[in-house]
C-alpha cells in the first residue's frame, strides 16, 4: 500500500509540472549535522544568525513538526528563457526574475497535498517548507534522491543541472523512500572553484559566505568598504557564476512557469536606470519578488558600490 501511494505521489507530481520529486524517511540528519557544525564553527555563516537557531530541529524534522514521518521533496526549474541586461552589467541572479518563488512554490505544493489528501483523506499536523524554517534543503534533495552535492555546495540534479527551488511536505504518513543518495559526479572538475572572483569556495564543498557575492549583495547590510568592486563582476543581487560555468548546466532547459518570466519593464532596464532607480521604480520592478529581500537601500547600495568598477 505504502510502495502504491509513494509511486502515484511522484507520478501526480511530474503531472503537476514539477522537474523531480522524491520521497525520504523522517530520520535524524546525523552526518549532515556535523558537516554544518563544523562549518558553523569556523564562523562562514557571516551575519547569518538564523542558521544558529534551532539547530536541534533543523537536524531532526520530527522536532520540528511532530508527528513527522515522511518527507516529499521537490525540485521546480528556474532556468530563464533569457538573462537580464548583457549578461556584464548589473546582473540579478537568474531565481529572482520573477515573482518570489517562495509563493508560487508554496501553492503548487498545497495543490500537491490536496491531490495526496483526496487519496488518503484529511491529514493532520502538514506543514509545507519553501527555503523557510529550520530545514536543511539540500540534505532532503540528497536523501530522496533528486541530486548531489557539487563543489560549489549546490544541488545538482545529474540531468537537469543546479537551477532549481527546493519544496518539501512533512507528512504524518509511513511512506516508502522512493530514491538512492546519488554519489558525487564532480570528478576532477573544479570549474566553479576556479571561477568564483571573490574566492568563496576556498576548496570543494566549503564555501566562506561572508566573501560570496551572493551573501554581501542579499544578506550582508553592513560597509563595503576595503572590498574591489572589480571582483563583484557586475553582479548586483545574488551570483550566478559557480552555476553558470558547472558542466551539468548544459542541461539545464528554460522553465515554463508564468510567474517566473521578468516582466517587460524589467527586461528594457539598462546601466543609466539602474543608476538612476527610485524607490518607486524598485516597487514597481519587485513589488512581488524575492529581490524585495535586499530592500531598495540595499539594492541601490550595490548598484552605487558596482558603479565604481572602472
Amino acid at each position: 500500500m505504502t510502495q502504491s501511494v509513494s509511486q502515484w505521489i511522484l507520478a501526480e507530481a511530474e503531472k503537476m509540472g514539477f522537474d523531480a520529486c522524491g520521497i525520504a524517511n523522517a530520520t535524524a540528519l546525523e552526518a549532515e549535522s556535523t558537516h554544518v557544525e563544523q562549518w558553523l564553527g569556523e564562523g562562514y555563516e557571516g551575519e547569518m544568525g538564523y542558521l544558529t537557531r534551532n539547530k536541534e530541529k533543523r537536524y531532526d524534522p520530527r522536532l520540528l513538526v511532530e508527528g513527522t514521518k515522511s518527507i516529499v521533496t521537490v525540485l521546480y526549474n528556474y532556468y530563464p528563457k533569457q538573462p537580464i541586461g548583457d549578461g556584464k552589467h548589473f546582473k540579478i541572479a537568474k531565481y529572482a526574475y520573477g515573482n518570489d518563488y517562495h509563493d508560487v512554490l508554496k501553492r503548487k505544493l498545497r495543490q500537491l497535498l490536496e491531490r495526496i489528501e483526496s487519496r488518503t483523506g484529511n491529514l493532520e499536523g502538514v506543514r509545507i517548507f519553501v527555503d523557510s524554517a529550520p530545514v536543511l534543503d539540500r540534505a532532503w534533495a540528497v536523501r530522496c534522491g533528486l541530486g548531489f552535492i557539487g563543489k560549489n555546495t549546490t544541488l545538482i540534479h545529474p540531468k537537469k543541472g543546479s537551477f532549481f527551488f527546493i519544496g518539501h511536505l512533512f507528512l504524518p504518513l509511513e511512506l516508502t523512500e522512493t530514491g538512492q543518495t546519488l554519489p558525487n559526479r564532480c570528478g576532477r572538475c573544479t570549474k566553479c572553484i576556479d571561477a568564483c572572483p571573490t574566492h568563496a569556495l576556498e576548496a570543494p564543498f566549503r564555501i566562506d559566505a561572508r566573501k560570496c557575492i551572493s551573501y554581501l549583495t542579499i544578506e550582508y547590510k553592513g560597509s563595503f568598504a576595503g572590498l574591489d568592486p572589480e571582483t563583484f563582476k557586475g553582479w548586483m543581487y545574488g551570483c550566478d557564476i559557480c552555476q553558470d560555468v558547472c558542466p551539468y548546466n548544459r542541461f539545464a532547459l528554460p522553465n515554463v512557469e508564468p510567474e517566473f518570466q521578468p516582466s517587460e519593464q524589467l527586461l528594457a532596464m539598462r546601466e543609466d536606470d539602474w543608476k538612476r532607480l527610485s524607490q518607486a521604480d524598485f516597487e514597481t520592478l519587485f513589488k512581488h519578488a524575492a529581490l524585495q529581500r535586499a530592500g531598495y537601500e540595499g539594492l541601490k547600495r550595490n548598484i552605487e558600490f558596482i558603479s565604481e568598477e572602472n
